[in-house]
């Protein structure tokens, strides 16, 4: 009797679904969403970004902001629209994030 060796089934590599869906292969990269406060500079927009969190003491919910600078390849995003941005190597002195995708256009 011959006996075959088995053969181990390699999962298929598929890239994933959502574009701003951190892959595995590069880490995990943080994703926000925010609203884009200004658009003057060229292919860079400013994203204010709105956190609440509780008091540690007082236990009252505070609204908390920062503003990013983010990469805007493309030029769709303009003062007013929410967009999500993600975490992104140096591409300058202030932006480390750029614009994955327009959520909402302002109205």
């Amino acid at each position: 009797m011959s006996q075959e060796p088995e053969t181990v089934a390699k999962k298929p590599a598929s890239a994933p679904a959502d574009p701003a869906a951190p892959s595995s292969e590069r880490g995990q990269r943080k994703v926000r969403q925010g609203v884009v406060v200004s658009d003057k500079m060229d292919k860079t927009v400013i994203v204010r970004i709105e956190q609440t969190v509780r008091h540690r003491s007082y236990y009252k919910t505070i609204r908390r902001t920062r503003k990013l600078a983010a990469h805007d390849e493309a030029g769709d995003a303009h003062v007013g629209d929410t967009v999500r941005v993600m975490e992104t190597r140096p591409l300058s002195k202030a932006k480390r994030w750029r614009v994955v995708e327009v959520i909402e256009k302002a109205k």
